[in-house]
């Protein structure tokens, strides 16, 4: 079986961070400021043929740059769906959906601005992209300082295992070749990072076929929370 994990990225990953930035000049420091942001599609062929299509539309944030009156916290609630679409032979088989979001505390999370490597749940390649570890629960209580990201699944489904105990899942499953995964309003919460603070999306899919199961990973455009 052949295992192989694909990383994309939407391109134009300045425009709407730098616009949003402005945002919170002096006296607009206590607004929430709607950001809409511009999604993406990615289209990778697996090694078997299966021809694996990722998008994600309707994503924003909504941001509270000093969440409780103090420049060391920021909040934001962010939505969004994912959808994907399998072609191919093995156009009916399934996998799982996994989506997230990378938080960063003056690093430039975007791939062509990576100075310095995070040091919590993150870690950078060679050519600064962010490859998510999503060890972290949860968005509603990151603490980050300086020169550190984290990344985490927005998901949290409660399902019962096989011995009838609630167990939590960070994905949604999907067969006969279709899936999607919607949030609102899901919080991002940082505390701790007295400078810029920057967030990005990802999409996570495995793909399982009889023949290969594959990672593909698209990433949505890097946004401020001040």
């Amino acid at each position: 079986m052949n295992i192989r994990k694909t990383v994309a990225r939407v391109a134009g990953a300045g425009a709407v961070a730098t616009a949003a930035l402005g945002l919170f000049s002096t006296g607009a420091a206590n607004a929430d400021a709607f950001v809409p942001l511009p999604g993406g599609t990615l289209v990778r062929t697996l090694s078997d043929g299966t021809v694996v299509t990722v998008t994600m539309t309707g994503e924003s944030a909504n941001i509270n740059p000093s969440l409780g009156d103090t420049p060391l916290h920021r909040n934001a609630w962010v939505s969004g769906t994912a959808t994907v679409h399998l072609d191919g032979t093995n156009a009916t088989s399934g996998g799982k959906i996994f989506p997230g979001y990378v938080v960063g505390c003056q690093v430039a999370i975007d791939s062509a601005n990576a100075n310095g490597g995070p040091s919590v749940g993150a870690s950078w390649d060679s050519s600064g992209n962010v490859t998510p570890q999503a060890g972290v629960t949860g968005g509603g209580g990151l603490t980050l300082g300086p020169g550190q990201a984290t990344s985490f699944y927005i998901l949290d489904r409660e399902l019962p295992d096989d011995f009838g105990q609630d167990a939590h899942k960070n994905y949604n499953p999907f067969t006969s070749g279709d899936g999607s995964v919607n949030w609102s309003d899901s919080t991002i919460g940082l505390n701790g990072c007295g400078g810029y603070a920057q967030a990005r999306s990802f999409i996570n899919v495995e793909v399982d076929t009889p023949n290969v199961t594959a990672w593909v990973t698209l990433w949505g455009q890097p946004f401020s929370i001040g």
